[in-house]
């Protein structure tokens, strides 16, 4: 009866710990709430760059959440973070962050999702967070400058 009692316990902690995983696996497989509009800012030509060590750069791309993966990011720095790499000189890139759009107009700063989809006409989508809920404390009107 003892070994009984011992096997339903364990077979119901595996059932549990198999419920856990299949959950998580459904959560990591789900798409990002801004994962066409970020694809639609690529596919509209806007370019991200950006630097590892900038953190603004990091909190730009936290507003995109899981979506992140997909921004069209260029990073400029070096890996030793002592330089800029020749795609950002050769776009005379001045600060971090810095968008630049198809028609060659440039956003320096930490951007506002509704101001790139205004830039862009790429769609938000529905449920995304209000302007007010984007990013709790005040922009900051100047990006970090290239050294």
């Amino acid at each position: 009866m003892k070994n009984n009692s011992k096997n339903a316990i364990l077979g119901l902690v595996c059932l549990v710990v198999i419920a856990g995983i299949a959950f998580e696996a459904k959560t990591i497989m789900k798409p990002g709430i801004y994962d066409e509009f970020t694809q639609c800012l690529s596919a509209k030509g806007t370019k991200f760059y950006g630097a590892f060590w900038c953190s603004h750069c990091q909190n730009q791309k936290a507003l995109f959440g899981k979506s992140a993966k997909l921004l069209p990011y260029i990073e400029c720095s070096t890996p030793n973070g002592q330089g800029v790499l020749p795609v950002c000189q050769e776009k005379k890139i001045q600060g971090y962050p810095t968008w630049v759009f198809a028609d060659g107009t440039r956003l320096s700063g930490e951007v506002a999702l509704q101001t790139l989809s205004s830039k862009t006409t790429c769609k938000l989508p529905e449920g995304a967070p209000k302007p007010a809920e984007e990013a709790p404390a005040p922009i900051p009107p100047m990006a970090v400058p290239v050294s």
